[in-house]
Protein backbone atom coordinates (compact mmCIF):
# COMPACT_ATOMS: atom_id res chain seq x y z
CA UNK A 1 0.00 0.00 0.00
CA UNK A 2 0.77 3.47 -0.79
CA UNK A 3 0.78 6.44 1.48
CA UNK A 4 -1.44 9.99 0.18
CA UNK A 5 -3.14 12.48 1.95
CA UNK A 6 -6.51 14.37 1.35
CA UNK A 7 -6.27 18.19 0.29
CA UNK A 8 -9.52 18.39 2.50
CA UNK A 9 -6.84 17.34 5.20
CA UNK A 10 -5.71 20.92 5.39
CA UNK A 11 -9.13 22.70 5.12
CA UNK A 12 -8.78 24.81 8.04
CA UNK A 13 -6.29 27.04 6.28
CA UNK A 14 -7.65 27.85 3.24
CA UNK A 15 -10.14 30.19 4.87
CA UNK A 16 -7.64 33.38 5.01
CA UNK A 17 -6.18 32.63 1.63
CA UNK A 18 -2.69 32.65 3.00
CA UNK A 19 -2.17 28.56 2.70
CA UNK A 20 -3.48 27.11 -0.92
CA UNK A 21 -3.91 23.52 -1.83
CA UNK A 22 -0.70 23.87 -3.96
CA UNK A 23 0.95 24.41 -0.44
CA UNK A 24 -1.27 21.36 0.21
CA UNK A 25 0.73 19.26 -2.49
CA UNK A 26 4.04 20.98 -1.13
CA UNK A 27 3.45 19.61 2.57
CA UNK A 28 2.79 16.06 1.16
CA UNK A 29 5.65 15.58 -0.46
CA UNK A 30 7.19 17.16 2.71
CA UNK A 31 5.65 14.55 4.61
CA UNK A 32 6.98 11.63 2.04
CA UNK A 33 3.96 10.37 0.68
CA UNK A 34 3.65 9.15 -2.79
CA UNK A 35 0.47 10.73 -3.75
CA UNK A 36 -2.20 13.50 -3.41
CA UNK A 37 -5.53 13.46 -3.37
CA UNK A 38 -7.80 16.55 -4.55
CA UNK A 39 -11.03 17.53 -3.27
CA UNK A 40 -12.99 20.12 -5.22
CA UNK A 41 -16.23 21.53 -5.43
CA UNK A 42 -17.76 23.79 -8.60
CA UNK A 43 -16.19 26.89 -7.09
CA UNK A 44 -12.65 27.59 -7.67
CA UNK A 45 -10.68 29.74 -4.97
CA UNK A 46 -8.78 32.00 -8.04
CA UNK A 47 -11.60 32.48 -10.03
CA UNK A 48 -10.51 30.13 -12.95
CA UNK A 49 -12.79 27.32 -14.41
CA UNK A 50 -12.59 23.96 -12.34
CA UNK A 51 -11.44 22.31 -15.10
CA UNK A 52 -8.24 24.92 -15.23
CA UNK A 53 -7.89 24.67 -11.52
CA UNK A 54 -7.59 20.98 -11.37
CA UNK A 55 -4.92 20.67 -14.18
CA UNK A 56 -3.23 23.42 -12.68
CA UNK A 57 -3.19 21.24 -9.86
CA UNK A 58 -2.25 18.14 -11.01
CA UNK A 59 1.00 20.00 -12.88
CA UNK A 60 1.70 21.02 -9.66
CA UNK A 61 1.60 17.26 -7.55
CA UNK A 62 3.54 15.82 -11.53
CA UNK A 63 6.37 18.81 -10.59
CA UNK A 64 6.62 17.19 -7.16
CA UNK A 65 6.94 13.70 -7.89
CA UNK A 66 3.05 13.22 -6.55
CA UNK A 67 0.47 11.09 -7.97
CA UNK A 68 -2.95 12.19 -8.08
CA UNK A 69 -4.93 8.27 -7.52
CA UNK A 70 -8.33 10.01 -6.91
CA UNK A 71 -10.55 12.71 -7.32
CA UNK A 72 -13.15 13.78 -5.20
CA UNK A 73 -16.24 16.23 -5.04
CA UNK A 74 -19.68 16.00 -3.29
CA UNK A 75 -22.85 15.15 -4.56
CA UNK A 76 -26.95 14.46 -3.86
CA UNK A 77 -29.09 12.23 -5.78
CA UNK A 78 -31.73 12.35 -3.59
CA UNK A 79 -33.34 15.56 -4.77
CA UNK A 80 -36.22 16.69 -6.07
CA UNK A 81 -34.17 17.54 -9.86
CA UNK A 82 -31.70 14.52 -9.79
CA UNK A 83 -30.81 14.69 -13.48
CA UNK A 84 -29.44 18.37 -13.34
CA UNK A 85 -27.20 16.47 -10.56
CA UNK A 86 -26.24 13.87 -12.66
CA UNK A 87 -24.79 16.45 -15.23
CA UNK A 88 -23.02 18.28 -12.48
CA UNK A 89 -21.23 15.56 -11.82
CA UNK A 90 -20.65 14.36 -15.20
CA UNK A 91 -18.83 17.62 -15.31
CA UNK A 92 -16.23 16.53 -12.48
CA UNK A 93 -15.93 12.94 -14.19
CA UNK A 94 -14.77 15.29 -17.34
CA UNK A 95 -11.95 17.17 -15.37
CA UNK A 96 -10.92 13.82 -14.07
CA UNK A 97 -10.79 12.07 -17.47
CA UNK A 98 -8.50 15.03 -18.89
CA UNK A 99 -6.75 15.07 -16.01
CA UNK A 100 -6.10 11.26 -16.44
CA UNK A 101 -7.37 10.40 -12.86
CA UNK A 102 -8.14 7.10 -12.46
CA UNK A 103 -10.87 7.11 -9.98
CA UNK A 104 -13.74 9.36 -8.65
CA UNK A 105 -15.46 9.65 -5.57
CA UNK A 106 -18.91 11.04 -5.09
CA UNK A 107 -21.36 11.17 -2.54
CA UNK A 108 -24.92 9.31 -3.07
CA UNK A 109 -27.16 11.46 -0.58
CA UNK A 110 -27.84 13.83 2.54
CA UNK A 111 -31.05 13.22 3.55
CA UNK A 112 -34.88 13.96 2.61
CA UNK A 113 -35.07 17.18 0.55
CA UNK A 114 -37.32 19.47 1.76
CA UNK A 115 -41.16 18.52 0.15
CA UNK A 116 -40.47 14.80 0.42
CA UNK A 117 -43.26 13.05 1.07
CA UNK A 118 -42.52 9.65 0.84
CA UNK A 119 -41.85 6.54 3.26
CA UNK A 120 -39.05 7.92 5.00
CA UNK A 121 -37.08 4.87 4.41
CA UNK A 122 -33.42 4.21 3.07
CA UNK A 123 -34.03 1.70 0.89
CA UNK A 124 -36.56 4.28 -0.98
CA UNK A 125 -33.68 6.21 -1.16
CA UNK A 126 -31.84 3.84 -3.12
CA UNK A 127 -34.65 2.99 -5.05
CA UNK A 128 -34.26 6.21 -6.37
CA UNK A 129 -30.71 7.14 -6.41
CA UNK A 130 -29.60 3.80 -7.47
CA UNK A 131 -29.82 4.49 -11.59
CA UNK A 132 -28.26 8.02 -11.11
CA UNK A 133 -25.32 6.62 -9.89
CA UNK A 134 -24.85 3.53 -12.57
CA UNK A 135 -25.61 6.23 -14.87
CA UNK A 136 -22.77 7.96 -13.74
CA UNK A 137 -20.39 4.80 -13.46
CA UNK A 138 -21.16 4.08 -17.13
CA UNK A 139 -20.51 7.71 -18.43
CA UNK A 140 -17.22 7.38 -16.05
CA UNK A 141 -16.51 4.25 -17.83
CA UNK A 142 -16.73 5.43 -21.21
CA UNK A 143 -14.11 8.23 -20.18
CA UNK A 144 -11.92 5.79 -18.71
CA UNK A 145 -12.35 6.43 -15.09
CA UNK A 146 -13.93 4.37 -12.30
CA UNK A 147 -16.21 5.85 -9.65
CA UNK A 148 -17.16 5.33 -5.85
CA UNK A 149 -18.58 6.04 -2.78
CA UNK A 150 -18.15 6.19 0.55
CA UNK A 151 -19.61 4.99 4.16
CA UNK A 152 -20.83 8.84 4.37
CA UNK A 153 -24.14 11.06 5.02
CA UNK A 154 -26.05 9.20 7.59
CA UNK A 155 -28.67 7.97 5.04
CA UNK A 156 -26.42 5.35 3.48
CA UNK A 157 -23.60 5.01 5.53
CA UNK A 158 -23.69 1.44 7.29
CA UNK A 159 -22.55 -1.49 6.09
CA UNK A 160 -25.63 -3.55 5.13
CA UNK A 161 -27.29 0.16 3.26
CA UNK A 162 -23.73 0.05 1.34
CA UNK A 163 -24.19 -3.85 0.43
CA UNK A 164 -27.47 -2.76 -0.57
CA UNK A 165 -26.82 0.41 -2.64
CA UNK A 166 -23.49 -1.63 -4.76
CA UNK A 167 -26.44 -4.62 -5.33
CA UNK A 168 -28.93 -2.33 -6.52
CA UNK A 169 -26.09 0.21 -8.92
CA UNK A 170 -24.78 -3.36 -9.87
CA UNK A 171 -21.92 -1.64 -12.50
CA UNK A 172 -18.29 -2.91 -12.62
CA UNK A 173 -17.04 0.45 -12.97
CA UNK A 174 -18.19 1.61 -9.12
CA UNK A 175 -17.31 0.42 -6.15
CA UNK A 176 -16.06 1.44 -2.37
CA UNK A 177 -14.24 3.95 -1.20
CA UNK A 178 -13.45 2.86 2.41
CA UNK A 179 -13.56 5.37 5.52
CA UNK A 180 -12.11 3.39 8.46
CA UNK A 181 -13.89 5.76 10.71
CA UNK A 182 -17.03 6.99 9.19
CA UNK A 183 -18.91 3.85 10.56
CA UNK A 184 -18.66 5.73 14.20
CA UNK A 185 -20.49 8.46 12.98
CA UNK A 186 -23.67 4.98 12.93
CA UNK A 187 -22.36 3.30 15.92
CA UNK A 188 -21.53 0.49 13.90
CA UNK A 189 -18.27 -1.39 14.94
CA UNK A 190 -15.54 -0.28 12.43
CA UNK A 191 -13.49 -3.14 11.98
CA UNK A 192 -16.76 -5.52 10.92
CA UNK A 193 -18.41 -2.48 8.79
CA UNK A 194 -15.06 -2.80 6.70
CA UNK A 195 -14.24 -6.43 6.20
CA UNK A 196 -18.09 -6.68 5.29
CA UNK A 197 -17.33 -4.34 2.31
CA UNK A 198 -13.73 -5.68 1.33
CA UNK A 199 -14.83 -7.32 -1.91
CA UNK A 200 -15.72 -3.79 -2.88
CA UNK A 201 -12.89 -1.06 -1.99
CA UNK A 202 -10.89 0.56 -4.62
CA UNK A 203 -9.54 3.29 -1.92
CA UNK A 204 -8.77 3.73 1.50
CA UNK A 205 -9.80 6.83 4.02
CA UNK A 206 -7.30 6.57 6.71
CA UNK A 207 -8.73 8.13 9.45
CA UNK A 208 -9.75 8.43 13.45
CA UNK A 209 -12.25 9.10 15.91
CA UNK A 210 -12.49 9.93 19.89
CA UNK A 211 -15.58 7.95 20.82
CA UNK A 212 -17.70 8.72 24.14
CA UNK A 213 -20.76 6.60 25.43
CA UNK A 214 -23.82 8.62 24.99
CA UNK A 215 -24.11 7.56 28.47
CA UNK A 216 -21.93 10.01 29.96
CA UNK A 217 -22.12 13.78 29.91
CA UNK A 218 -21.39 16.02 26.81
CA UNK A 219 -18.12 16.84 26.09
CA UNK A 220 -18.80 19.89 24.73
CA UNK A 221 -17.12 22.14 21.61
CA UNK A 222 -16.03 19.84 18.70
CA UNK A 223 -18.10 16.95 19.62
CA UNK A 224 -21.31 15.48 17.52
CA UNK A 225 -23.80 12.69 17.80
CA UNK A 226 -24.13 9.42 16.44
CA UNK A 227 -27.22 8.88 14.68
CA UNK A 228 -27.74 6.42 18.82
CA UNK A 229 -26.42 9.41 20.54
CA UNK A 230 -22.81 8.59 21.25
CA UNK A 231 -20.31 11.65 21.18
CA UNK A 232 -17.71 11.41 18.82
CA UNK A 233 -14.86 13.66 16.79
CA UNK A 234 -12.35 13.74 14.64
CA UNK A 235 -8.66 13.14 15.83
CA UNK A 236 -5.45 12.83 14.72
CA UNK A 237 -4.66 9.19 12.89
CA UNK A 238 -3.52 6.79 15.42
CA UNK A 239 -5.01 8.80 18.66
CA UNK A 240 -8.51 7.71 18.68
CA UNK A 241 -10.35 4.51 19.35
CA UNK A 242 -10.57 3.65 15.76
CA UNK A 243 -8.99 -0.01 15.39
CA UNK A 244 -6.67 1.70 12.55
CA UNK A 245 -3.89 -1.03 12.29
CA UNK A 246 -6.47 -3.82 13.04
CA UNK A 247 -8.80 -2.16 9.77
CA UNK A 248 -5.43 -1.58 7.96
CA UNK A 249 -4.25 -4.76 8.42
CA UNK A 250 -7.27 -6.56 7.38
CA UNK A 251 -7.68 -4.66 3.89
CA UNK A 252 -4.48 -5.31 2.85
CA UNK A 253 -5.31 -9.10 3.94
CA UNK A 254 -8.51 -8.95 1.63
CA UNK A 255 -6.15 -8.21 -1.54
CA UNK A 256 -6.21 -4.17 -2.22
CA UNK A 257 -2.64 -2.75 -1.97
CA UNK A 258 -3.39 0.70 -3.68
CA UNK A 259 -3.49 4.32 -1.95
CA UNK A 260 -4.49 4.98 1.43
CA UNK A 261 -5.42 8.43 1.93
CA UNK A 262 -4.82 10.34 5.28
CA UNK A 263 -7.81 12.48 5.82
CA UNK A 264 -7.31 14.38 9.30
CA UNK A 265 -10.62 16.01 10.70
CA UNK A 266 -9.24 16.80 13.72
CA UNK A 267 -9.29 19.91 16.84
CA UNK A 268 -5.42 19.53 16.80
CA UNK A 269 -3.48 22.18 14.66
CA UNK A 270 -3.72 20.94 11.27
CA UNK A 271 0.04 20.87 10.21
CA UNK A 272 1.11 18.75 13.14
CA UNK A 273 -1.98 16.69 13.20
CA UNK A 274 -1.64 16.07 9.43
CA UNK A 275 2.26 14.91 10.23
CA UNK A 276 1.93 12.97 12.84
CA UNK A 277 -1.48 11.43 11.13
CA UNK A 278 0.69 10.56 7.86
CA UNK A 279 3.80 9.11 10.12
CA UNK A 280 1.37 6.96 12.13
CA UNK A 281 0.10 5.93 8.64
CA UNK A 282 3.29 5.34 6.75
CA UNK A 283 4.57 3.24 9.69
CA UNK A 284 1.36 0.71 10.16
CA UNK A 285 1.85 0.41 6.06
CA UNK A 286 5.80 -0.65 6.25
CA UNK A 287 4.80 -2.39 9.63
CA UNK A 288 1.90 -4.83 7.14
CA UNK A 289 4.40 -4.75 4.54
CA UNK A 290 6.77 -6.48 6.34
CA UNK A 291 4.12 -9.15 7.36
CA UNK A 292 4.07 -8.54 10.83
CA UNK A 293 0.99 -8.33 13.19
CA UNK A 294 1.90 -5.47 15.24
CA UNK A 295 2.88 -2.04 15.52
Amino acid sequence: MKSCISTYSFERLYQDGGFTRFNAIDKTKEYGCQGVELVLNDETPDGSTPMEYAKALCAHAKEQGLEVPIYTTGANFFVKEPEKELERLCRHIDIAAECKIPLLRHDVAWGYYEGYTGIKSYKKVIEAVAPLVRQAAEYARERGVKTCSENHGYLLQDSARMLELFAAVDHPNYGFLCDMGNFTVVDEDCATAVSALSDYIVHVHAKDMLVRSGMNFDPGRGYNLSRGGNYWRGTIFGHGNVPTFQILSAIRKSGYDGYVSLEFEGMEPVLEGVEIGTQNLQHMIEVIGEGQRYV
